[in-house]
């Protein structure tokens, strides 16, 4: 164990923007006689080998994301940053493998590397500038899950490591800031709800009224420990349970994926309660401003909020051009939640030009709020204490608006543009203006 260790490390030090045309280049001389122009991965049909696998079942995903940004305003320096990850996966459909009805598997690991511009730079942004750096610069086992169908598919029970984020309030990640990326939940209670690539040991359950419409019930391991960067440095990537659970995560969702005049959507009403105690931000154990009496915070019995998700389809065909518009809505508690909720909507548009009907264009707007009550406790803390923490009170507000450039099936070149507004929901801190270039090569 000790010496792969020392190979995942090693191979950090090679991986920077470089990659992109090495990867490339190396897809084109494996891809021998197959056609880029439209395959989905740089590496072929493998000589008809990965149609075999897939025909037994078998399908293999190997893929490199990079993303770079460079803060042209905002922050104490101006700087360029990098941060990439691979990801590994195997996804095994057991019916088609050995018969099993209904049953599938799925193994992913992860491997991120790089550095945070916003922290770099102390622009002192609450979501992340590249959506891609987090939760350890290492190894992650993200995927490690059994789904089984029942009841002609309307009943779906699925078992292992897995990440909220495949399974509620699923959002892409086509934008490169974190405010319009993945499950929102994550973003405001990233100390519970667990995103991609971090995963725990779970259980959902999901059921199927209709075609289009479904209910799912999940349990979460909430255990600090998963989230702890010195801990995934040298665990990420076990198949491990380790000690420390402080409760259950237990998310419920609904979601309606109609068709409007023939094109699709998908709305989706979801809850949480965490059973984990949380800490008070602004009162003490004895119910008084903990920042004038400097002692321990309160601890509340739980952690909650709600959410709603709608993306609909509004122009052109259902699988061919169109813009699509979504809003995303996010309430967490307000005892507890430092970012206690947030706001985005966006549309995207593919096929921006004849020409180019794989290309789209995403322009979307979010703003994320900085709980007050932490805010208050923070400047009554400074004045006791002759410390200067900032804390803001108020909405940090981000903008983005990207190209996604596909000059092959396989590969997918995204410029974008961010300008945030008051960066940590505060005054305090400059607002910041980005270019950025969101990558990925898929093999």
């Amino acid at each position: 164990m000790a010496t792969l260790d020392r190979l995942f490390r090693s191979r950090r030090s090679l991986v920077r923007p470089g990659v992109l045309a090495a990867a490339a280049l190396l897809g084109q001389a494996m891809a021998h006689a197959g056609d880029l122009t439209t395959s989905p991965t740089l590496t072929g049909d493998w000589g008809g080998l990965r149609k075999q696998l897939a025909d037994r079942g078998v399908v293999f995903n190997l893929g490199y994301g990079n993303q770079l940004a460079h803060n042209f305003s905002g922050g104490t320096e101006h700087l360029t940053r990098d941060t990439d990850q691979w990801e590994f996966g195997t996804t095994v459909d057991l019916d088609k493998r050995w018969g099993w009805r209904g049953g599938s598997f799925q193994f992913t690991m992860t491997d991120r590397n790089g550095r945070n511009l916003g922290a770099d730079a102390h622009i002192g942004n609450n979501l992340l500038i590249q959506e891609v750096y987090g939760r350890g610069q290492t190894w992650h086992l993200t995927q490690l899950w059994l789904n089984q169908k029942l009841l002609d598919d309307r009943l779906e029970l699925k078992f292992g490591r897995m990440t909220l984020s495949e399974d509620f309030f699923s959002f892409s990640c086509d934008f490169q800031n974190l405010t319009f990326c993945s499950a929102q939940p994550g973003n405001l209670v990233g100390n519970y709800w667990v995103n991609w690539p971090t995963s725990q040991w779970a259980t959902r359950i999901k059921y199927h009224p209709s075609a289009d419409s479904y209910v799912q019930l999940g349990v979460y391991q909430v255990n600090p420990k998963y989230v702890d960067d010195e801990y995934a440095r040298h665990n990420g990537w076990k198949p491990n349970n380790p000690s420390g659970t402080t409760g259950a995560l237990i998310p419920l969702e609904l979601g309606w994926q109609p068709n409007w005049q023939g094109l699709p959507g998908s709305y989706k009403l979801g809850a949480w309660y965490n059973t984990s105690d949380g800490k008070d931000l602004f009162f003490d154990r004895n119910h008084n401003p903990r920042g004038l009496t400097g002692l321990e915070p309160l601890e509340r019995n739980g952690q909650y909020g709600a959410y709603l998700s709608l993306q609909q389809k509004v122009t052109g065909t259902a699988k061919g051009s169109g813009a699509t518009l979504f809003l995303n809505f996010t309430q967490a508690d307000h005892d507890t939640a430092q970012l206690d909720h947030q706001l985005t909507l966006g549309v995207q548009y593919k096929g921006p030009f004849e020409s180019r009907a794989q290309d789209s264009i995403g322009f979307a707007v979010g703003a994320t709020h900085n709980n007050g009550r932490f805010a208050d406790f923070t400047r009554q803390n400074n004045a006791r204490t002759g410390r200067d923490t900032v804390a803001g009170g108020g909405y940090e507000y981000v903008g983005e608006l990207y190209y996604s450039w596909l000059p092959l099936p396989s590969v997918v070149l995204r410029p974008n543009l961010q300008y945030i507004v008051h960066p940590g929901g505060t005054t305090r801190n400059s607002n910041a203006f980005v270019i950025g270039l969101k990558s990925s090569l898929s093999f």
